[in-house]
């Protein structure tokens, strides 16, 4: 056993874990972070997923902080590759020209950039980061936690003490075994009087997870994959779900998630216009060929995240190690199988798995795309009515939270479930992020930073992407540094009026935004203005 003492124990290096690390490393606290892989950046990197955003990105509506980290991913694009001269001088160069964002990047480039802001601290011994770890164990005293111990990949652990600890985990890992109070799947709409819940609460109600992959297409040659074990399973399932999909998942007709009508999707690697919904192989596309001098890349690369990979078959968070691992190895074959199936059955033999854009043998990524995780019991809870367009008519924004600590805005946006629920898409409002949601209802000095605050199952379907969860680590890294100096709780910073505002006005001051512009035209808000 070794043993290490620090200021904050940050548990899992995802988007919210590195923000935290960042802002309390600014503050000057020394941290340590603990990731489960080999590469710090968790939606971005690990699970390679671009940013699903708002249309005000590039202007307001984020942290100063996030936006300086996406222009730090161009200035790497136009310092280290051989763009177009369109490309170079476009100031909002998208890399991919995928329609999902305006800013579609390669995953070993973002990581690129987070390691090199960690890096300055990193260098001084203020941030230790420990990769391949997983939390074991921890020991509690009363409210408190004193210790987590967490175990590498050889089998060695270390017990580490601190004043307060961090889930970034992607499934709340930390919460079970800190004894912190959670929730997980889908409460009943008598619990939260949400429209969109269910009668009856389902604890292993959760979204399904994916494992994505990246893909590039040559059509003069056979990249065919060997035929997955469970190929003859997968081609022939059929979500067993409510609404009824549409047919065989393994299929390029699908459902529209706001509609639930069949829609057909297109798939034409490398002919398709950039344009929002002009197909899937746009859709998260993260290198297009074009942006890039002639010879530089011979096909585009997209990322494959995709309704056909979306694994329904089991709840990840109610699961054991090894029943995680098999639902994760399930899911790979559910992926491979896609793969197998548009190269054989729709005659597309030239799309090439791209292991090297995503870091493994295998091609496929290294952590599942998780969308849902283990929720707090929170001091308090967002919920459906607080932020939905049509309980909130005539208004233009969601509830005003005065222990507002940054701001979001996306769709209420559910993929179908693991307790056969089909697609839940509500329209929102720009919303605000309350620090009640951040704080447990009885555990004092342990936040969460992921996809584990205070949501339901509804509301975490517009509060689980990239910038809210970099706004949240950030301001928690923040809160973390202003309790320590002031020698106060979280609970008691957001319950007294005067503690709180001094504390929003660090916020703010850190570029840290609270509150929406008045009179946002909502149409400029839409995710995928940029490639209309």
């Amino acid at each position: 056993m070794n043993f290490l003492q620090t200021d904050i124990l940050i548990v899992g290096g995802g988007v919210g874990g590195c923000a935290c690390a960042i802002a309390a490393c600014e503050a000057g606290l020394n941290v340590i972070v603990t990731e489960e892989t080999d590469w710090l950046g968790g939606q971005f990197t690990a699970q390679a997923t671009p940013p699903d955003e708002h249309g005000w990105i590039e202007r307001f509506g984020s942290t100063k902080s996030y936006r300086l980290f996406r222009e730090n991913v161009r200035k790497y694009y136009r310092e280290n590759y051989e763009l177009t001269e369109e490309a170079l001088n476009n100031p909002v160069l998208n890399p991919g020209n995928g329609w999902v964002s305006p800013l579609c990047a390669e995953p070993k480039v973002f990581l690129q950039v987070i390691e090199g802001i960690l890096g300055k601290y990193t260098a001084s011994s203020q941030l230790t980061i420990l990769k391949e770890c997983i939390a074991l164990e921890a020991e509690n005293e009363g409210d408190y936690v004193n210790s987590v111990t967490i175990q590498n990949v050889t089998g060695e652990n270390t017990k580490i003490t601190a004043k307060y600890f961090v889930d970034a985990t992607e499934l709340g890992d930390l919460l079970p075994i800190t004894k912190t109070e959670f929730v997980t799947g889908s409460e009943s709409r008598n619990d939260t009087g949400e429209p969109s819940a269910k009668n009856e609460a389902d604890p292993h109600n959760c979204q399904a997870f994916s494992v994505c992959f990246a893909l590039s297409y040559h059509p003069d040659e056979d990249w065919t994959i060997e035929k997955p074990e469970k190929y003859d399973f997968w081609k022939d399932f059929i979500p067993q779900i409510t609404p009824a999909w549409s047919g065989k998942l393994l299929s390029l007709t699908g459902l529209n998630p706001r509609t639930l009508e069949p829609v057909h999707y297109k798939f034409m690697p490398n002919n398709e216009p950039n344009k929002a919904f002009a197909g899937l192989w746009t859709y998260r596309r993260i290198i297009h060929k074009d942006n890039f001098k002639r010879g530089i890349y011979f096909s585009d690369i997209t990322l494959v995240n995709y309704p056909q990979i979306d694994y329904m078959l089991g709840d990840l968070c109610n699961a054991s190690g090894e029943e995680r691992a098999r639902m994760i190895k399930e899911a790979k074959q559910q992926s491979l199988s896609f793969i197998y199936y548009l190269q054989t059955e729709k005659g597309l033999k030239g799309l090439k798995l791209r292991p090297d854009v995503v870091g493994t043998e295998d091609g496929l990524i290294k952590y599942p795309y998780i969308r849902e995780s283990r929720r707090i019991r929170a001091e308090f809870t967002i919920k459906e009515q607080h932020i939905s367009a049509q309980a909130r008519f005539p208004e233009k924004t969601a509830q005003k939270f005065q222990d507002s600590v940054g701001l979001g805005y996306y769709r209420i946006d559910l993929h179908p479930s693991t307790g056969g629920d089909n697609y839940v898409d509500v329209e929102s409002l720009p919303f605000q992020i309350p620090l009640g949601a951040l704080i447990p209802k009885r555990v004092e000095n342990l936040l969460p930073v992921c996809k584990n605050i205070g949501t339901t199952h509804i509301t975490n379907g517009c509060y689980r992407v990239h910038p809210i969860e970099w706004n949240v680590g950030e301001s928690i890294g923040n809160l973390l540094a202003f309790c320590l100096s002031e020698e106060l709780t979280p609970r008691q910073v957001r319950n007294d009026s005067e503690h709180f505002q001094v504390f929003q006005s660090i916020l703010m001051k850190s570029g840290i935004e609270t509150e929406w512009p008045e009179n946002l035209n909502l149409e400029e808000g839409d995710p995928h203005i940029h490639a209309m």
